[in-house]
């Protein structure tokens, strides 16, 4: 299948003048920072779910046993994977279900605390992982679709954007992206 051709015009541009010509002008950048953004996640993740069709992971089940296998031992309770993820638990739940069905993780009782369940990653795992990783540097994240410059001042703003909106809370030290530090 090829790639759908370029529109002429762009579409988002369009929408920001019918704003203004609407009477919405003040806000018509707003709307076209957000429209913009939600069609570059769904650009970014066309080409994610590109790279990782071979492994059958979904990006999701790729972020829960990448977060496993950077882990000291391998495995981490439930809510700290949720939480690191920042998911819902049972978005969690739900993708550790996958992955053990296709023996990728496996839940395993806490050591310490019985009321929490640890999540594994299985040599099987840290091997798919491993391959995904591989397709994901080459095909995604050396190309990001940016010049360096650029991927540099994009993260500052997405940073700055996060960290507003109470994404995270770095207690008075500046974010690696601040526009602060550069």
């Amino acid at each position: 299948m090829s790639p759908p051709r370029p529109l002429p015009l762009d579409p988002i541009e369009e929408a920001h003048r019918q704003w203004v010509g609407h009477g919405w002008g003040d806000v018509a950048d707003g709307m076209a920072a957000v429209t913009s953004l939600v069609r570059a996640q769904q650009i970014v993740m066309a080409r994610v779910d590109e790279a990782l069709k071979p492994t059958g992971l979904t990006f999701s089940r790729y972020e829960l046993l990448m977060l496993l296998s950077f882990s000291k031992t391998g495995a981490l309770p439930m809510a700290k994977a949720s939480a690191r993820l920042q998911v819902h638990p049972t978005s969690v739940t739900n993708t550790v279900d996958r992955l053990e069905a296709a023996e990728l993780v496996v839940r395993v009782p806490h050591p310490s605390d019985r009321r929490a369940t640890l999540i594994e990653i299985t040599d099987a795992g840290r091997e798919l992982v491993a391959l995904a990783t591989e397709d994901l540097n080459a095909r995604v994240f050396a190309l990001p679709g940016l010049p360096p410059d650029r991927v540099q001042l994009l993260l500052q703003l997405l940073s700055e954007f996060r960290h507003t909106a109470g994404d995270f809370d770095t207690e008075g030290v500046a974010p690696v992206w601040s526009a602060q530090e550069n």
